[in-house]
């Protein structure tokens, strides 16, 4: 159904038109990003990649059957053996078992390809598709917290070898 690729330069274009396309879906859930953001687009895209080559963070995007950009799923702060997991689907493909494939995928990579134990996570209270993502993919609720202003619960899953 899906795939992750690592993130790579010749993922720009289709990254930037994804996040166009799908700005106003993802404002519904999560702060926008502004239109800073798009108009530094080119070196903001550089910049995740030296953060991905220093192995601070593991980007990804996940691409259809027909190798479009639905997705993105990322490994951000990784230190200790622990990574932030977040994660975003595009409108088109909500619904569709894209972001807990995409979650189940990267989970796998975390300990295969990157030697991770834990991966913890944060939705907000009134997003239930990501939550319900989050618990369908074997992660507990640990704390509530306040992210921008909004009441969310951060979620934590070790990770094993299969």
């Amino acid at each position: 159904m899906i795939r992750l690729e690592r993130l790579t330069a010749g993922h720009a274009g289709a990254l930037l038109a994804f996040e166009r396309v799908n700005r106003e879906w993802f404002a519904r859930s999560v702060p926008d990003r502004g239109d800073a953001f798009f108009a530094g687009f080119a070196a903001r895209h550089r910049a995740l990649l030296a953060e991905q080559d220093a192995g601070v963070c593991h980007f990804h995007v996940v691409l259809d059957e027909r190798d479009e950009l639905v997705g993105r799923c990322n490994l951000v702060d990784v230190a200790d053996g622990a990574a932030e997991l977040g994660y975003r689907v595009a409108e088109s493909a909500a619904g569709r078992g894209v972001a807990t494939a995409a979650v189940a995928e990267v989970c796998r990579l975390a300990v295969t390809a990157y030697g991770l134990r834990t991966l913890n996570a944060v939705a907000s209270l009134d997003n239930a598709a990501s939550r319900a993502v989050l618990a369908h993919s074997g992660f507990t609720a640990v704390a509530e917290v306040t992210v921008n202003g909004r009441p969310a619960m951060r979620y934590r899953r070790p990770l094993t070898a299969t």
